[in-house]
């Protein structure tokens, strides 16, 4: 188990665990019944807060950011010698985290998505975990929502009993959804993403090849290339310039200038 605690990476703290490490952090909470926000972050969710200060605040105060993409791995190994061997890839980090959940006896809820992807990923989790309980789901309504619908969603879940919540709303709409409700839901709530669609069969995933050399992004633009031409086009090579920065001590990344959101937000 691997646990070297938060670094910069940006200006957003990444956290350098491992799976293990990863899973026990939530689990404890689960236990616990604590708020406990979770992103799993690739590049681009590292660049959503480079570009948005309140974005990267809400990102700083979630309690674990884990390595999802390659190349945040290799910028920890790189700026803070970590020596992680592997990312925390947020579907992974999923089914572990659903594995443990069944074995541990606590309940999960599924929030985002669509009917038809959540039917999918439900039966295809009880399939694999037959002890896994789903205490309930809920899709995503695709727009900002009132202040009373977040309170009738809030009631919803911690009614059903759950014990954890993975979130997928996709970046960074899922961050900003995990953030607000920090304090309001006392679980874990993890952002994972397009886990839901990769364990449902609605999206395939890259090759493990490509995964393991840091090319998903060229596998998921050429399937998607309207959609994600901007996110990978543009943003890798920021990326790249600004770690060389840091690395180079040319350019500094404080966290103590990012500003808290004005407003709530309240994706649904």
């Amino acid at each position: 188990m691997i646990d070297r605690g938060k670094h910069n990476i940006l200006g957003i703290q990444i956290s350098a665990v491992d799976y293990a490490a990863a899973v026990e952090k939530i689990t404890q909470a689960a236990h616990a019944r604590r708020s406990f926000g979770v992103s799993a972050l690739a590049v681009h969710g590292v660049m959503t807060g480079v570009h948005d200060p309140a974005h990267a605040y809400r990102l700083n105060h979630l309690d674990l950011v884990v390595p999802d993409g390659q190349p945040v791995r290799w910028a920890l190994n790189l700026l803070y010698k970590t020596g992680l061997s592997d990312r925390v890839y947020g579907p992974n980090l999923t089914l572990k985290v659903c594995e443990r959940a069944a074995v541990e006896e606590l309940p999960i809820y599924l929030y985002g998505s669509k009917d038809k992807v959540l039917e999918q990923f439900c039966a295809n989790l009880t399939e694999r975990y037959p002890c896994l309980k789903i205490a309930g789901m809920q899709p995503s309504m695709f727009r900002q929502i009132s202040a009373e619908e977040k309170c009738r969603i809030v009631t919803q879940i911690r009614e059903s009993g759950a014990a954890i919540v993975l979130v997928g709303l996709g970046c960074p709409r899922q961050e900003v959804w995990v953030y607000e409700h920090l304090g309001h839901l006392p679980m874990p709530m993890l952002a994972v993403g397009a886990a839901f669609d990769f364990h449902a069969g609605t999206l395939a995933q890259a090759p493990a090849h490509l995964q393991a050399t840091g090319l998903e992004w060229a596998y998921r633009l050429l399937r998607e290339p309207r959609r994600l031409w901007k996110r990978y086009v543009l943003l890798n090579p920021q990326y790249l310039s600004l770690l060389t920065l840091q690395a180079l001590h040319l350019r500094p990344f404080p966290l103590q200038t990012m500003s808290p959101p004005a407003d709530e937000l309240r994706y649904g």
